[in-house]
């Protein structure tokens, strides 16, 4: 079966720029790729995609196309020897279907055609821990955090004073070497430079061949008012350097907020116990109770039980995302007296005494549960 038109198979013009066809080229390749196809149409495609491939392989070649536009096919068949033929044209066909490779399984490369590849630095992680206060009004900190300099001795070259770098021979300075497998081509890292592109045979033994020394650096950072636990911070830049003049990692600083000895934080809100007297729950007053900005009164009625709850508006946090401070929650508790002397005891027994002859009327609580437990039990 004769061969078509290598300019028909891919869709362009004679005179159609190396750009045009390479784009022709990649949107085919895409299309007819046999992972792309399964069933009945899969040796189909795979026919196509080898015509395809083929056509591109002649005509990214300047020397081969030459041969077939005054020659035709005869002009490039491998087994003639002629013009163009042979298999040194390859590679473009490597390089164009190593893109196409990356489009489709996501393949990142860095460094541009090429080019060294580049790489970003890690990221960094800092825990701090803030007080309660601290977390509610805003601080600013320093904090000491590992930073890296240039190498003096070499100059930031990585080898020994006197000497320098080689240019790797497996990559020829790219950095990346291709693996061709089948169809295949796929850029890696170069083994041998580690993607830099360069050999150092004799390293600079203050920073053994790195070009940077470890070092701890300060660092000003600005905690912003009602931040929380868990809550993160972005430094950006300030992570570990990236790689052959990739951009360096972000620094990240996680907030740990330590354990107050009044409140409790939920949100924007504030818990507290707060411990009354016998006497001040069973007849009533003003207290002051703690808040993060100093004391604030509240009005205890008459009779008031543990676990009576008083809310104070806008003396909790506000919050990094909120408009308005959250509130301050007391929870009483009623304390028992203890160690109490014998003067105490018997003052304690006689009013005792008076209240149960009270009945209902002064602890309608206790009455109410000792007559649920007669109904129970059928005293």
């Amino acid at each position: 079966m004769a061969k078509r038109d290598f300019y028909e198979v891919l869709g362009v013009a004679k005179n159609a720029s190396e750009e045009e066809i390479k784009k022709a080229y990649r949107k085919l390749a895409m299309k007819f790729h046999p992972d792309r196809h399964q069933g009945d149409d899969a040796k189909e495609a795979e026919a196509k995609f080898k015509e395809v491939k083929e056509a591109y392989e002649m005509l990214s070649d300047a020397q081969k196309r030459a041969a077939y536009d005054q020659y035709g096919h005869a002009g490039v068949d491998p087994n003639m020897r002629g013009p163009g033929g042979g298999a040194e044209g390859f590679g473009g066909f490597g390089e164009a279907f190593g893109d196409i490779f990356g489009d489709i399984f996501g393949q990142q490369r860095g460094g541009g055609r090429g080019g060294r590849q580049v790489f970003r630095g890690g990221d960094l992680s800092y825990a701090m821990e803030v007080t309660l206060e601290e977390a509610a009004a805003g601080k600013d900190a320093q904090i000491r955090i590992p930073g890296w300099e240039e190498c003096d001795p070499c100059d930031g070259t990585g080898a020994k004073k006197g000497t320098s770098a080689k240019t790797c021979g497996t990559c020829q300075g790219s950095g990346t070497v291709q693996m061709r497998q089948g169809f295949f081509s796929v850029q890696q890292t170069c083994p041998h430079c580690r993607g830099s592109g360069k050999i150092i045979s004799d390293p600079c033994p203050s920073c053994s061949g790195q070009g940077k020394l470890k070092k701890q650096k300060t660092l000003e950072v600005k905690i912003p008012a009602g931040i929380d636990d868990g809550m993160r911070i972005r430094s950006t830049g300030n992570g570990e350097p990236g790689t052959n003049g990739g951009p360096p990692g972000d620094l990240y600083i996680e907030i740990r907020l330590k354990k107050h000895e009044i409140f409790e934080r939920d949100g924007d809100d504030l818990h507290c116990s707060v411990p009354i007297g016998f006497s001040k729950a069973a007849l009533g007053g003003e207290i002051d109770v703690p808040t993060l900005n100093g004391k604030a009164a509240i009005d205890i009625p008459e009779g008031t039980q543990t676990g009576k709850q008083f809310r104070l508006r806008g003396k909790g946090i506000k919050g990094v995302r909120a408009s308005y401070p959250g509130d301050l929650y007391c929870h009483i508790t009623v304390e028992t007296p203890v160690k109490l002397t014998e003067h105490q005891r018997k003052l304690l027994k006689e009013f005792d005494e008076s209240l149960q002859k009270g009945g209902a009327k002064h602890m309608p609580t206790g009455n109410s549960w000792t007559d649920k437990l007669k109904g129970l039990f059928g005293a």
